[in-house]
């Protein structure tokens, strides 16, 4: 990590613990950290592997499902729940990822939260996302303020992308939280027509839309039905990203430059998304459904919950298997009257 990158993003800008990290071999080390941190962890300094501040709590649980270090070698971003540390916590930590094999973990302190043992799923994303908001805050902060002492129009570009990442927290969250009351299944909708219109609202890159006649039309939530396609797309999308990466960790060839071809077509009383990627592991098809679970760099998780509160709120049941090809499969039934 530059001296120049320590100047643009102070850690004393960020009111929780946090420290800074970067992998070298094996082993990713703390690089900096700040006063928060330093008053919390009493002992713990630059240049110790990250794993001493893991070893000090009980119970290390990470929304993904390898342990913290694996996840920091990977450039995963996944939150961590941490139990309590003598007085304080327990915390929620978040590892963020800044490329380079560098980046952040930011310990927000959930003593003030409900019981996050004791809570629903969702009650759990809302307490962890209401600190996760504070992130890209703060980096927009650190930025601006970079900005006007720098006069570098870059750090303009990281607060505009800051606010774009909370505004799309937001309006996850209130997803999430308000189930069936954001649902108004009150319109026939061409389900051809919503996914063409879902696939202009992603940024699809390489990758191709197939749409295939003939596609049902249903009661259904117009704008919620394009919201569902848009993260099923978007999902499959950024994983298509990743395929070189996943490739070699699963022992297959990749071909990334050639993009991933997203089909719809018609089921019986229903339709379904599928891709020609690499497909989602049979043991890892009912987590992916979980709030919190990512295993991409910069996810929030929430992506796929979103996908199955909608469906759960139109009274369709979901299915998640493997295309022909491979690839993923997702399947939407409508409900019937029998």
């Amino acid at each position: 990590m530059t001296d120049e990158h320590h100047v643009a993003i102070t850690l004393d800008e960020f009111p929780d613990p946090v420290i800074a990290y970067a992998v070298e071999g094996n082993e990713p080390h703390i690089t900096a950290t700040n006063g928060a941190f330093e008053t919390v962890f009493d002992g713990v300094s630059s240049e110790v592997p990250v794993a001493t501040v893991f070893d000090q709590f009980r119970v290390v649980t990470a929304t993904a499902a390898a342990d913290p270090v694996t996840q920091l070698l990977r450039g995963n971003s996944v939150g961590i729940y941490l139990d309590g540390l003598g007085d304080t916590g327990p915390y929620f930590a978040r590892i963020i990822p800044s490329g380079d094999d560098t980046g952040y973990i930011v310990f927000s302190d959930l003593s003030e939260c409900p019981d996050i043992a004791a809570t629903s799923a969702v009650d759990q994303v809302s307490s962890v996302i209401s600190h996760d908001l504070r992130n890209p805050l703060d980096v927009a902060k650190a930025h601006l303020r970079a900005a006007q002492e720098t006069g570098d129009a870059e750090h303009f570009d990281a607060v505009s992308n800051a606010h774009d990442r909370m505004e799309q927290l937001i309006r996850d969250v209130l997803t999430i939280t308000r189930g069936r009351t954001a649902v108004d299944p009150s319109k026939d909708v061409s389900i051809e027509a919503a996914a063409k219109d879902a696939w202009e609202s992603v940024d699809t890159g390489e990758a191709t839309l197939d749409v295939r006649d003939p596609l049902p039309t249903v009661t259904a939530d117009a704008d919620r039905l394009r919201r569902l396609l848009e993260n099923l797309f978007r999902n499959s999308v950024e994983h298509g990203l990743d395929v070189e990466d996943q490739s070699v960790e699963r022992g297959h060839e990749a071909s990334p430059e050639s993009g991933v071809t997203i089909t719809v077509g018609e089921l019986e009383n229903g339709f379904y998304v599928a891709d020609d990627g690499l497909g989602i592991p049979a043991q890892e098809r009912d987590v992916v459904f979980e709030p919190g679970y990512s295993t991409r760099n910069g996810g929030t998780g929430l992506g796929l919950a979103i996908v199955d509160r909608i469906v759960a709120a139109h009274d369709w049941e979901l299915t998640l298997t493997a295309a022909t090809n491979g690839g993923a499969r997702f399947e939407i039934h409508f409900c019937t009257d029998d």
